[in-house]
């Protein structure tokens, strides 16, 4: 194990190669990541969910990573295995393919077979993973603290110490695979009653903190069209029904695959089955219901009740501007204003939203940046396999669905309740603040406070008049110090008038002719440009007229 101080060196060659001190574009990230090895690349993928905090193209480029890396000998995996099972793992298995089907930077994958024939698949962690990737969070720690000018749109804005922090909670849950297999349970709980969703029998005897065993899954990867449309699949259907999936986890579980890409998504015998759960989003019962009443407001381009749920939703990073917020929302609606529900993008219209919040200087919760991953992942699958299926429309469908099978009275009498509250503490003051105002007003001690916005054409007309008044009083100034002084005897003298009396008419005069003969220039320039061309001029509808 490399101690901290050549792991460093190691990091700083690799900075200086890349010239980090020149700026950090999105693919200069990914390529630093890359050469930094396999936790880097880790630690970037789960950046990449931060879509609140790093800008769009950032992320976009840190999902290209890929953590295939060299396999571990199989030697290494036999003491990986005999180890955490405390005994020979021919005990526990009949065969394993000594030749692994996937090498990431977490685990490497084999298969194999239990000693009753069952066919199955073997996760095994890497060795010293834990170790590595936490010195490695740890020194990045430190390179905050020395953070350079190259990312000014990060330092100051986040606090990259809490995003750290983050990570390596994210991370630790994927080294887990007993969380892992935790995720596997719940899931299956959630879904168990759907016929068309399936997830792999877990086998939690042989699974440990290091080991994690399944069904093997055979089946056609969900993108797979010409082996699906091959076998009778009729890939509309299959593209509605994994979109109802990913909603019904969404929306009423709050627990959701985090992960969707086709790999982790697998058809067999007329069934979804989902795999790799060692990255789920959670929503808690009160962001759900927010998000909820979100996509309502957006179907009713309700300007107001988007922007309470995004004030309710999101944390701020500095004093909040609700009327900024609520202009950036209404320009978000006017744009889907003229579109049907069929024709809402739900990943581009929740990214739209997301780099609206990050203009107001707002950061989403963490299972709200995982899920608009989840649903850019999901969104591209359909794309690809059933372009008429949209995922906005589900998703609203089944809100009016679900609020006329089982309307939410609790939670609306709640929301009316809660409102009237508020009405009736705040018009109980009412009475009160107008007598005080009232007595203010008599005492001559009313005072009333103005937050003025002016336009930007506006302050550029204030700027352009505040400097020619400044220069306005200068010249003047001059003007009368130099009558003084041309009143006096001092010498030298140029034609009969004292020096410094002449070089200070010199300049006041030379200045005025400067700044009106530019004004006149002006004028004349804006008044031929504003000349409309000889002899050729447009009517209404266009057309010329010679």
């Amino acid at each position: 194990m490399k101690d901290d101080t050549s792991r460093l060196r190691e990091i700083t060659a690799v900075l200086h190669r890349y010239h980090i001190t020149r700026g950090v574009t999105p693919e200069k990230l990914r390529q630093i990541l890359e050469d930094l090895g396999p936790t880097y690349v880790k630690l970037g993928q789960i950046m990449s969910l931060h879509s609140d905090i790093l800008p769009k193209a950032y992320c976009n480029e840190l999902m290209k990573l890929t953590s295939e890396v060299k396999p571990m000998l199989f030697g290494e995996v036999e003491k990986i295995l005999n180890e955490s099972y405390g005994k020979d793992w021919k005990e526990v298995f009949g065969s394993i393919d000594e030749e692994p089907i996937g090498s990431a930077s977490i685990a490497q994958v084999h298969r194999a077979v239990l000693r009753d024939g069952s066919p199955v698949i073997i996760k095994v962690r890497r060795r010293g993973i834990a170790t590595t990737m936490k010195r490695d969070i740890e020194l990045l720690h430190k390179a905050v603290r020395v953070l350079p000018a190259a990312v000014p749109r990060l330092r100051g804005i986040v606090d990259l110490d809490m995003v750290l922090d983050e990570l390596w909670s994210v991370a630790k849950e994927e080294m887990d695979f007993t969380r892992e297999a935790a995720n596997m349970e719940e899931f299956a709980e959630k879904n168990e009653g759907i016929a068309y969703i399936a997830v792999p029998k877990l086998y939690t005897e042989y699974t440990t903190h290091h080991v994690l065993v399944m069904e093997y899954i055979d089946g056609f990867a969900i993108n797979d069209k010409a082996a699906l449309s091959d076998r009778g699949y009729d890939l509309t259907e299959i593209g509605r029904k994994f979109a109802n999936s990913f909603i019904k986890q969404v929306m009423d579980d709050g627990f959701f695959h985090a992960d969707p890409h086709p790999g982790n998504v697998k058809i067999r015998e007329g069934k979804i089955v989902w795999l790799d759960m060692g990255m789920m989003g959670r929503l808690d019962d009160r962001d759900r219901r927010i998000m909820i009443r979100g996509v309502e407001a957006i179907a009713m381009h309700d300007i107001s009740r988007v922007t309470d749920a995004v004030l309710d939703l999101g944390v701020f990073w500095s004093k909040p501007d609700r009327d900024s917020l609520y202009d950036d929302i209404r320009d978000f609606l006017q744009r889907y204003q003229s579109k049907g529900m069929g024709d809402i993008d739900l990943a581009v219209a929740m990214s739209d939203m997301m780099d609206i919040m990050k203009e107001n200087h707002m950061s989403m919760p963490h299972g709200m940046t995982m899920l608009a991953r989840g649903l850019t992942q999901v969104e591209g699958v359909l794309a690809y396999i059933s372009p008429e299926v949209n995922m906005m429309e589900i998703a609203y469908q089944r809100l009016i669905e679900e609020r006329l099978k089982e309307p939410d009275i609790k939670g609306e009498l709640g929301h009316i309740g809660r409102k009237l509250w508020r009405m009736s503490v705040n018009g109980s003051e009412i009475p009160s603040l107008t007598s005080e105002i009232m007595k203010e007003y008599l005492r001559g001690k009313g005072q009333m406070t103005l937050d003025l916005k002016p336009t930007d054409s506006l302050t550029a007309v204030i700027d352009r008049a505040v400097r020619n008044l400044v220069i306005g009083l200068c010249i003047l100034g001059l003007l009368v110090g130099s009558s003084i002084i041309c009143a006096t005897d001092l010498r030298p003298k140029i034609l009969g008038i004292p020096f410094l009396g002449f070089i200070g008419f010199f300049i006041a005069v030379s200045a005025i002719i400067y700044f009106t003969s530019r004004y006149f220039i002006r004028k004349i320039i804006r008044r031929r440009r504003n000349r409309p061309r000889k002899g050729r001029y447009r009517n209404s509808i266009g057309g010329r007229i010679r």
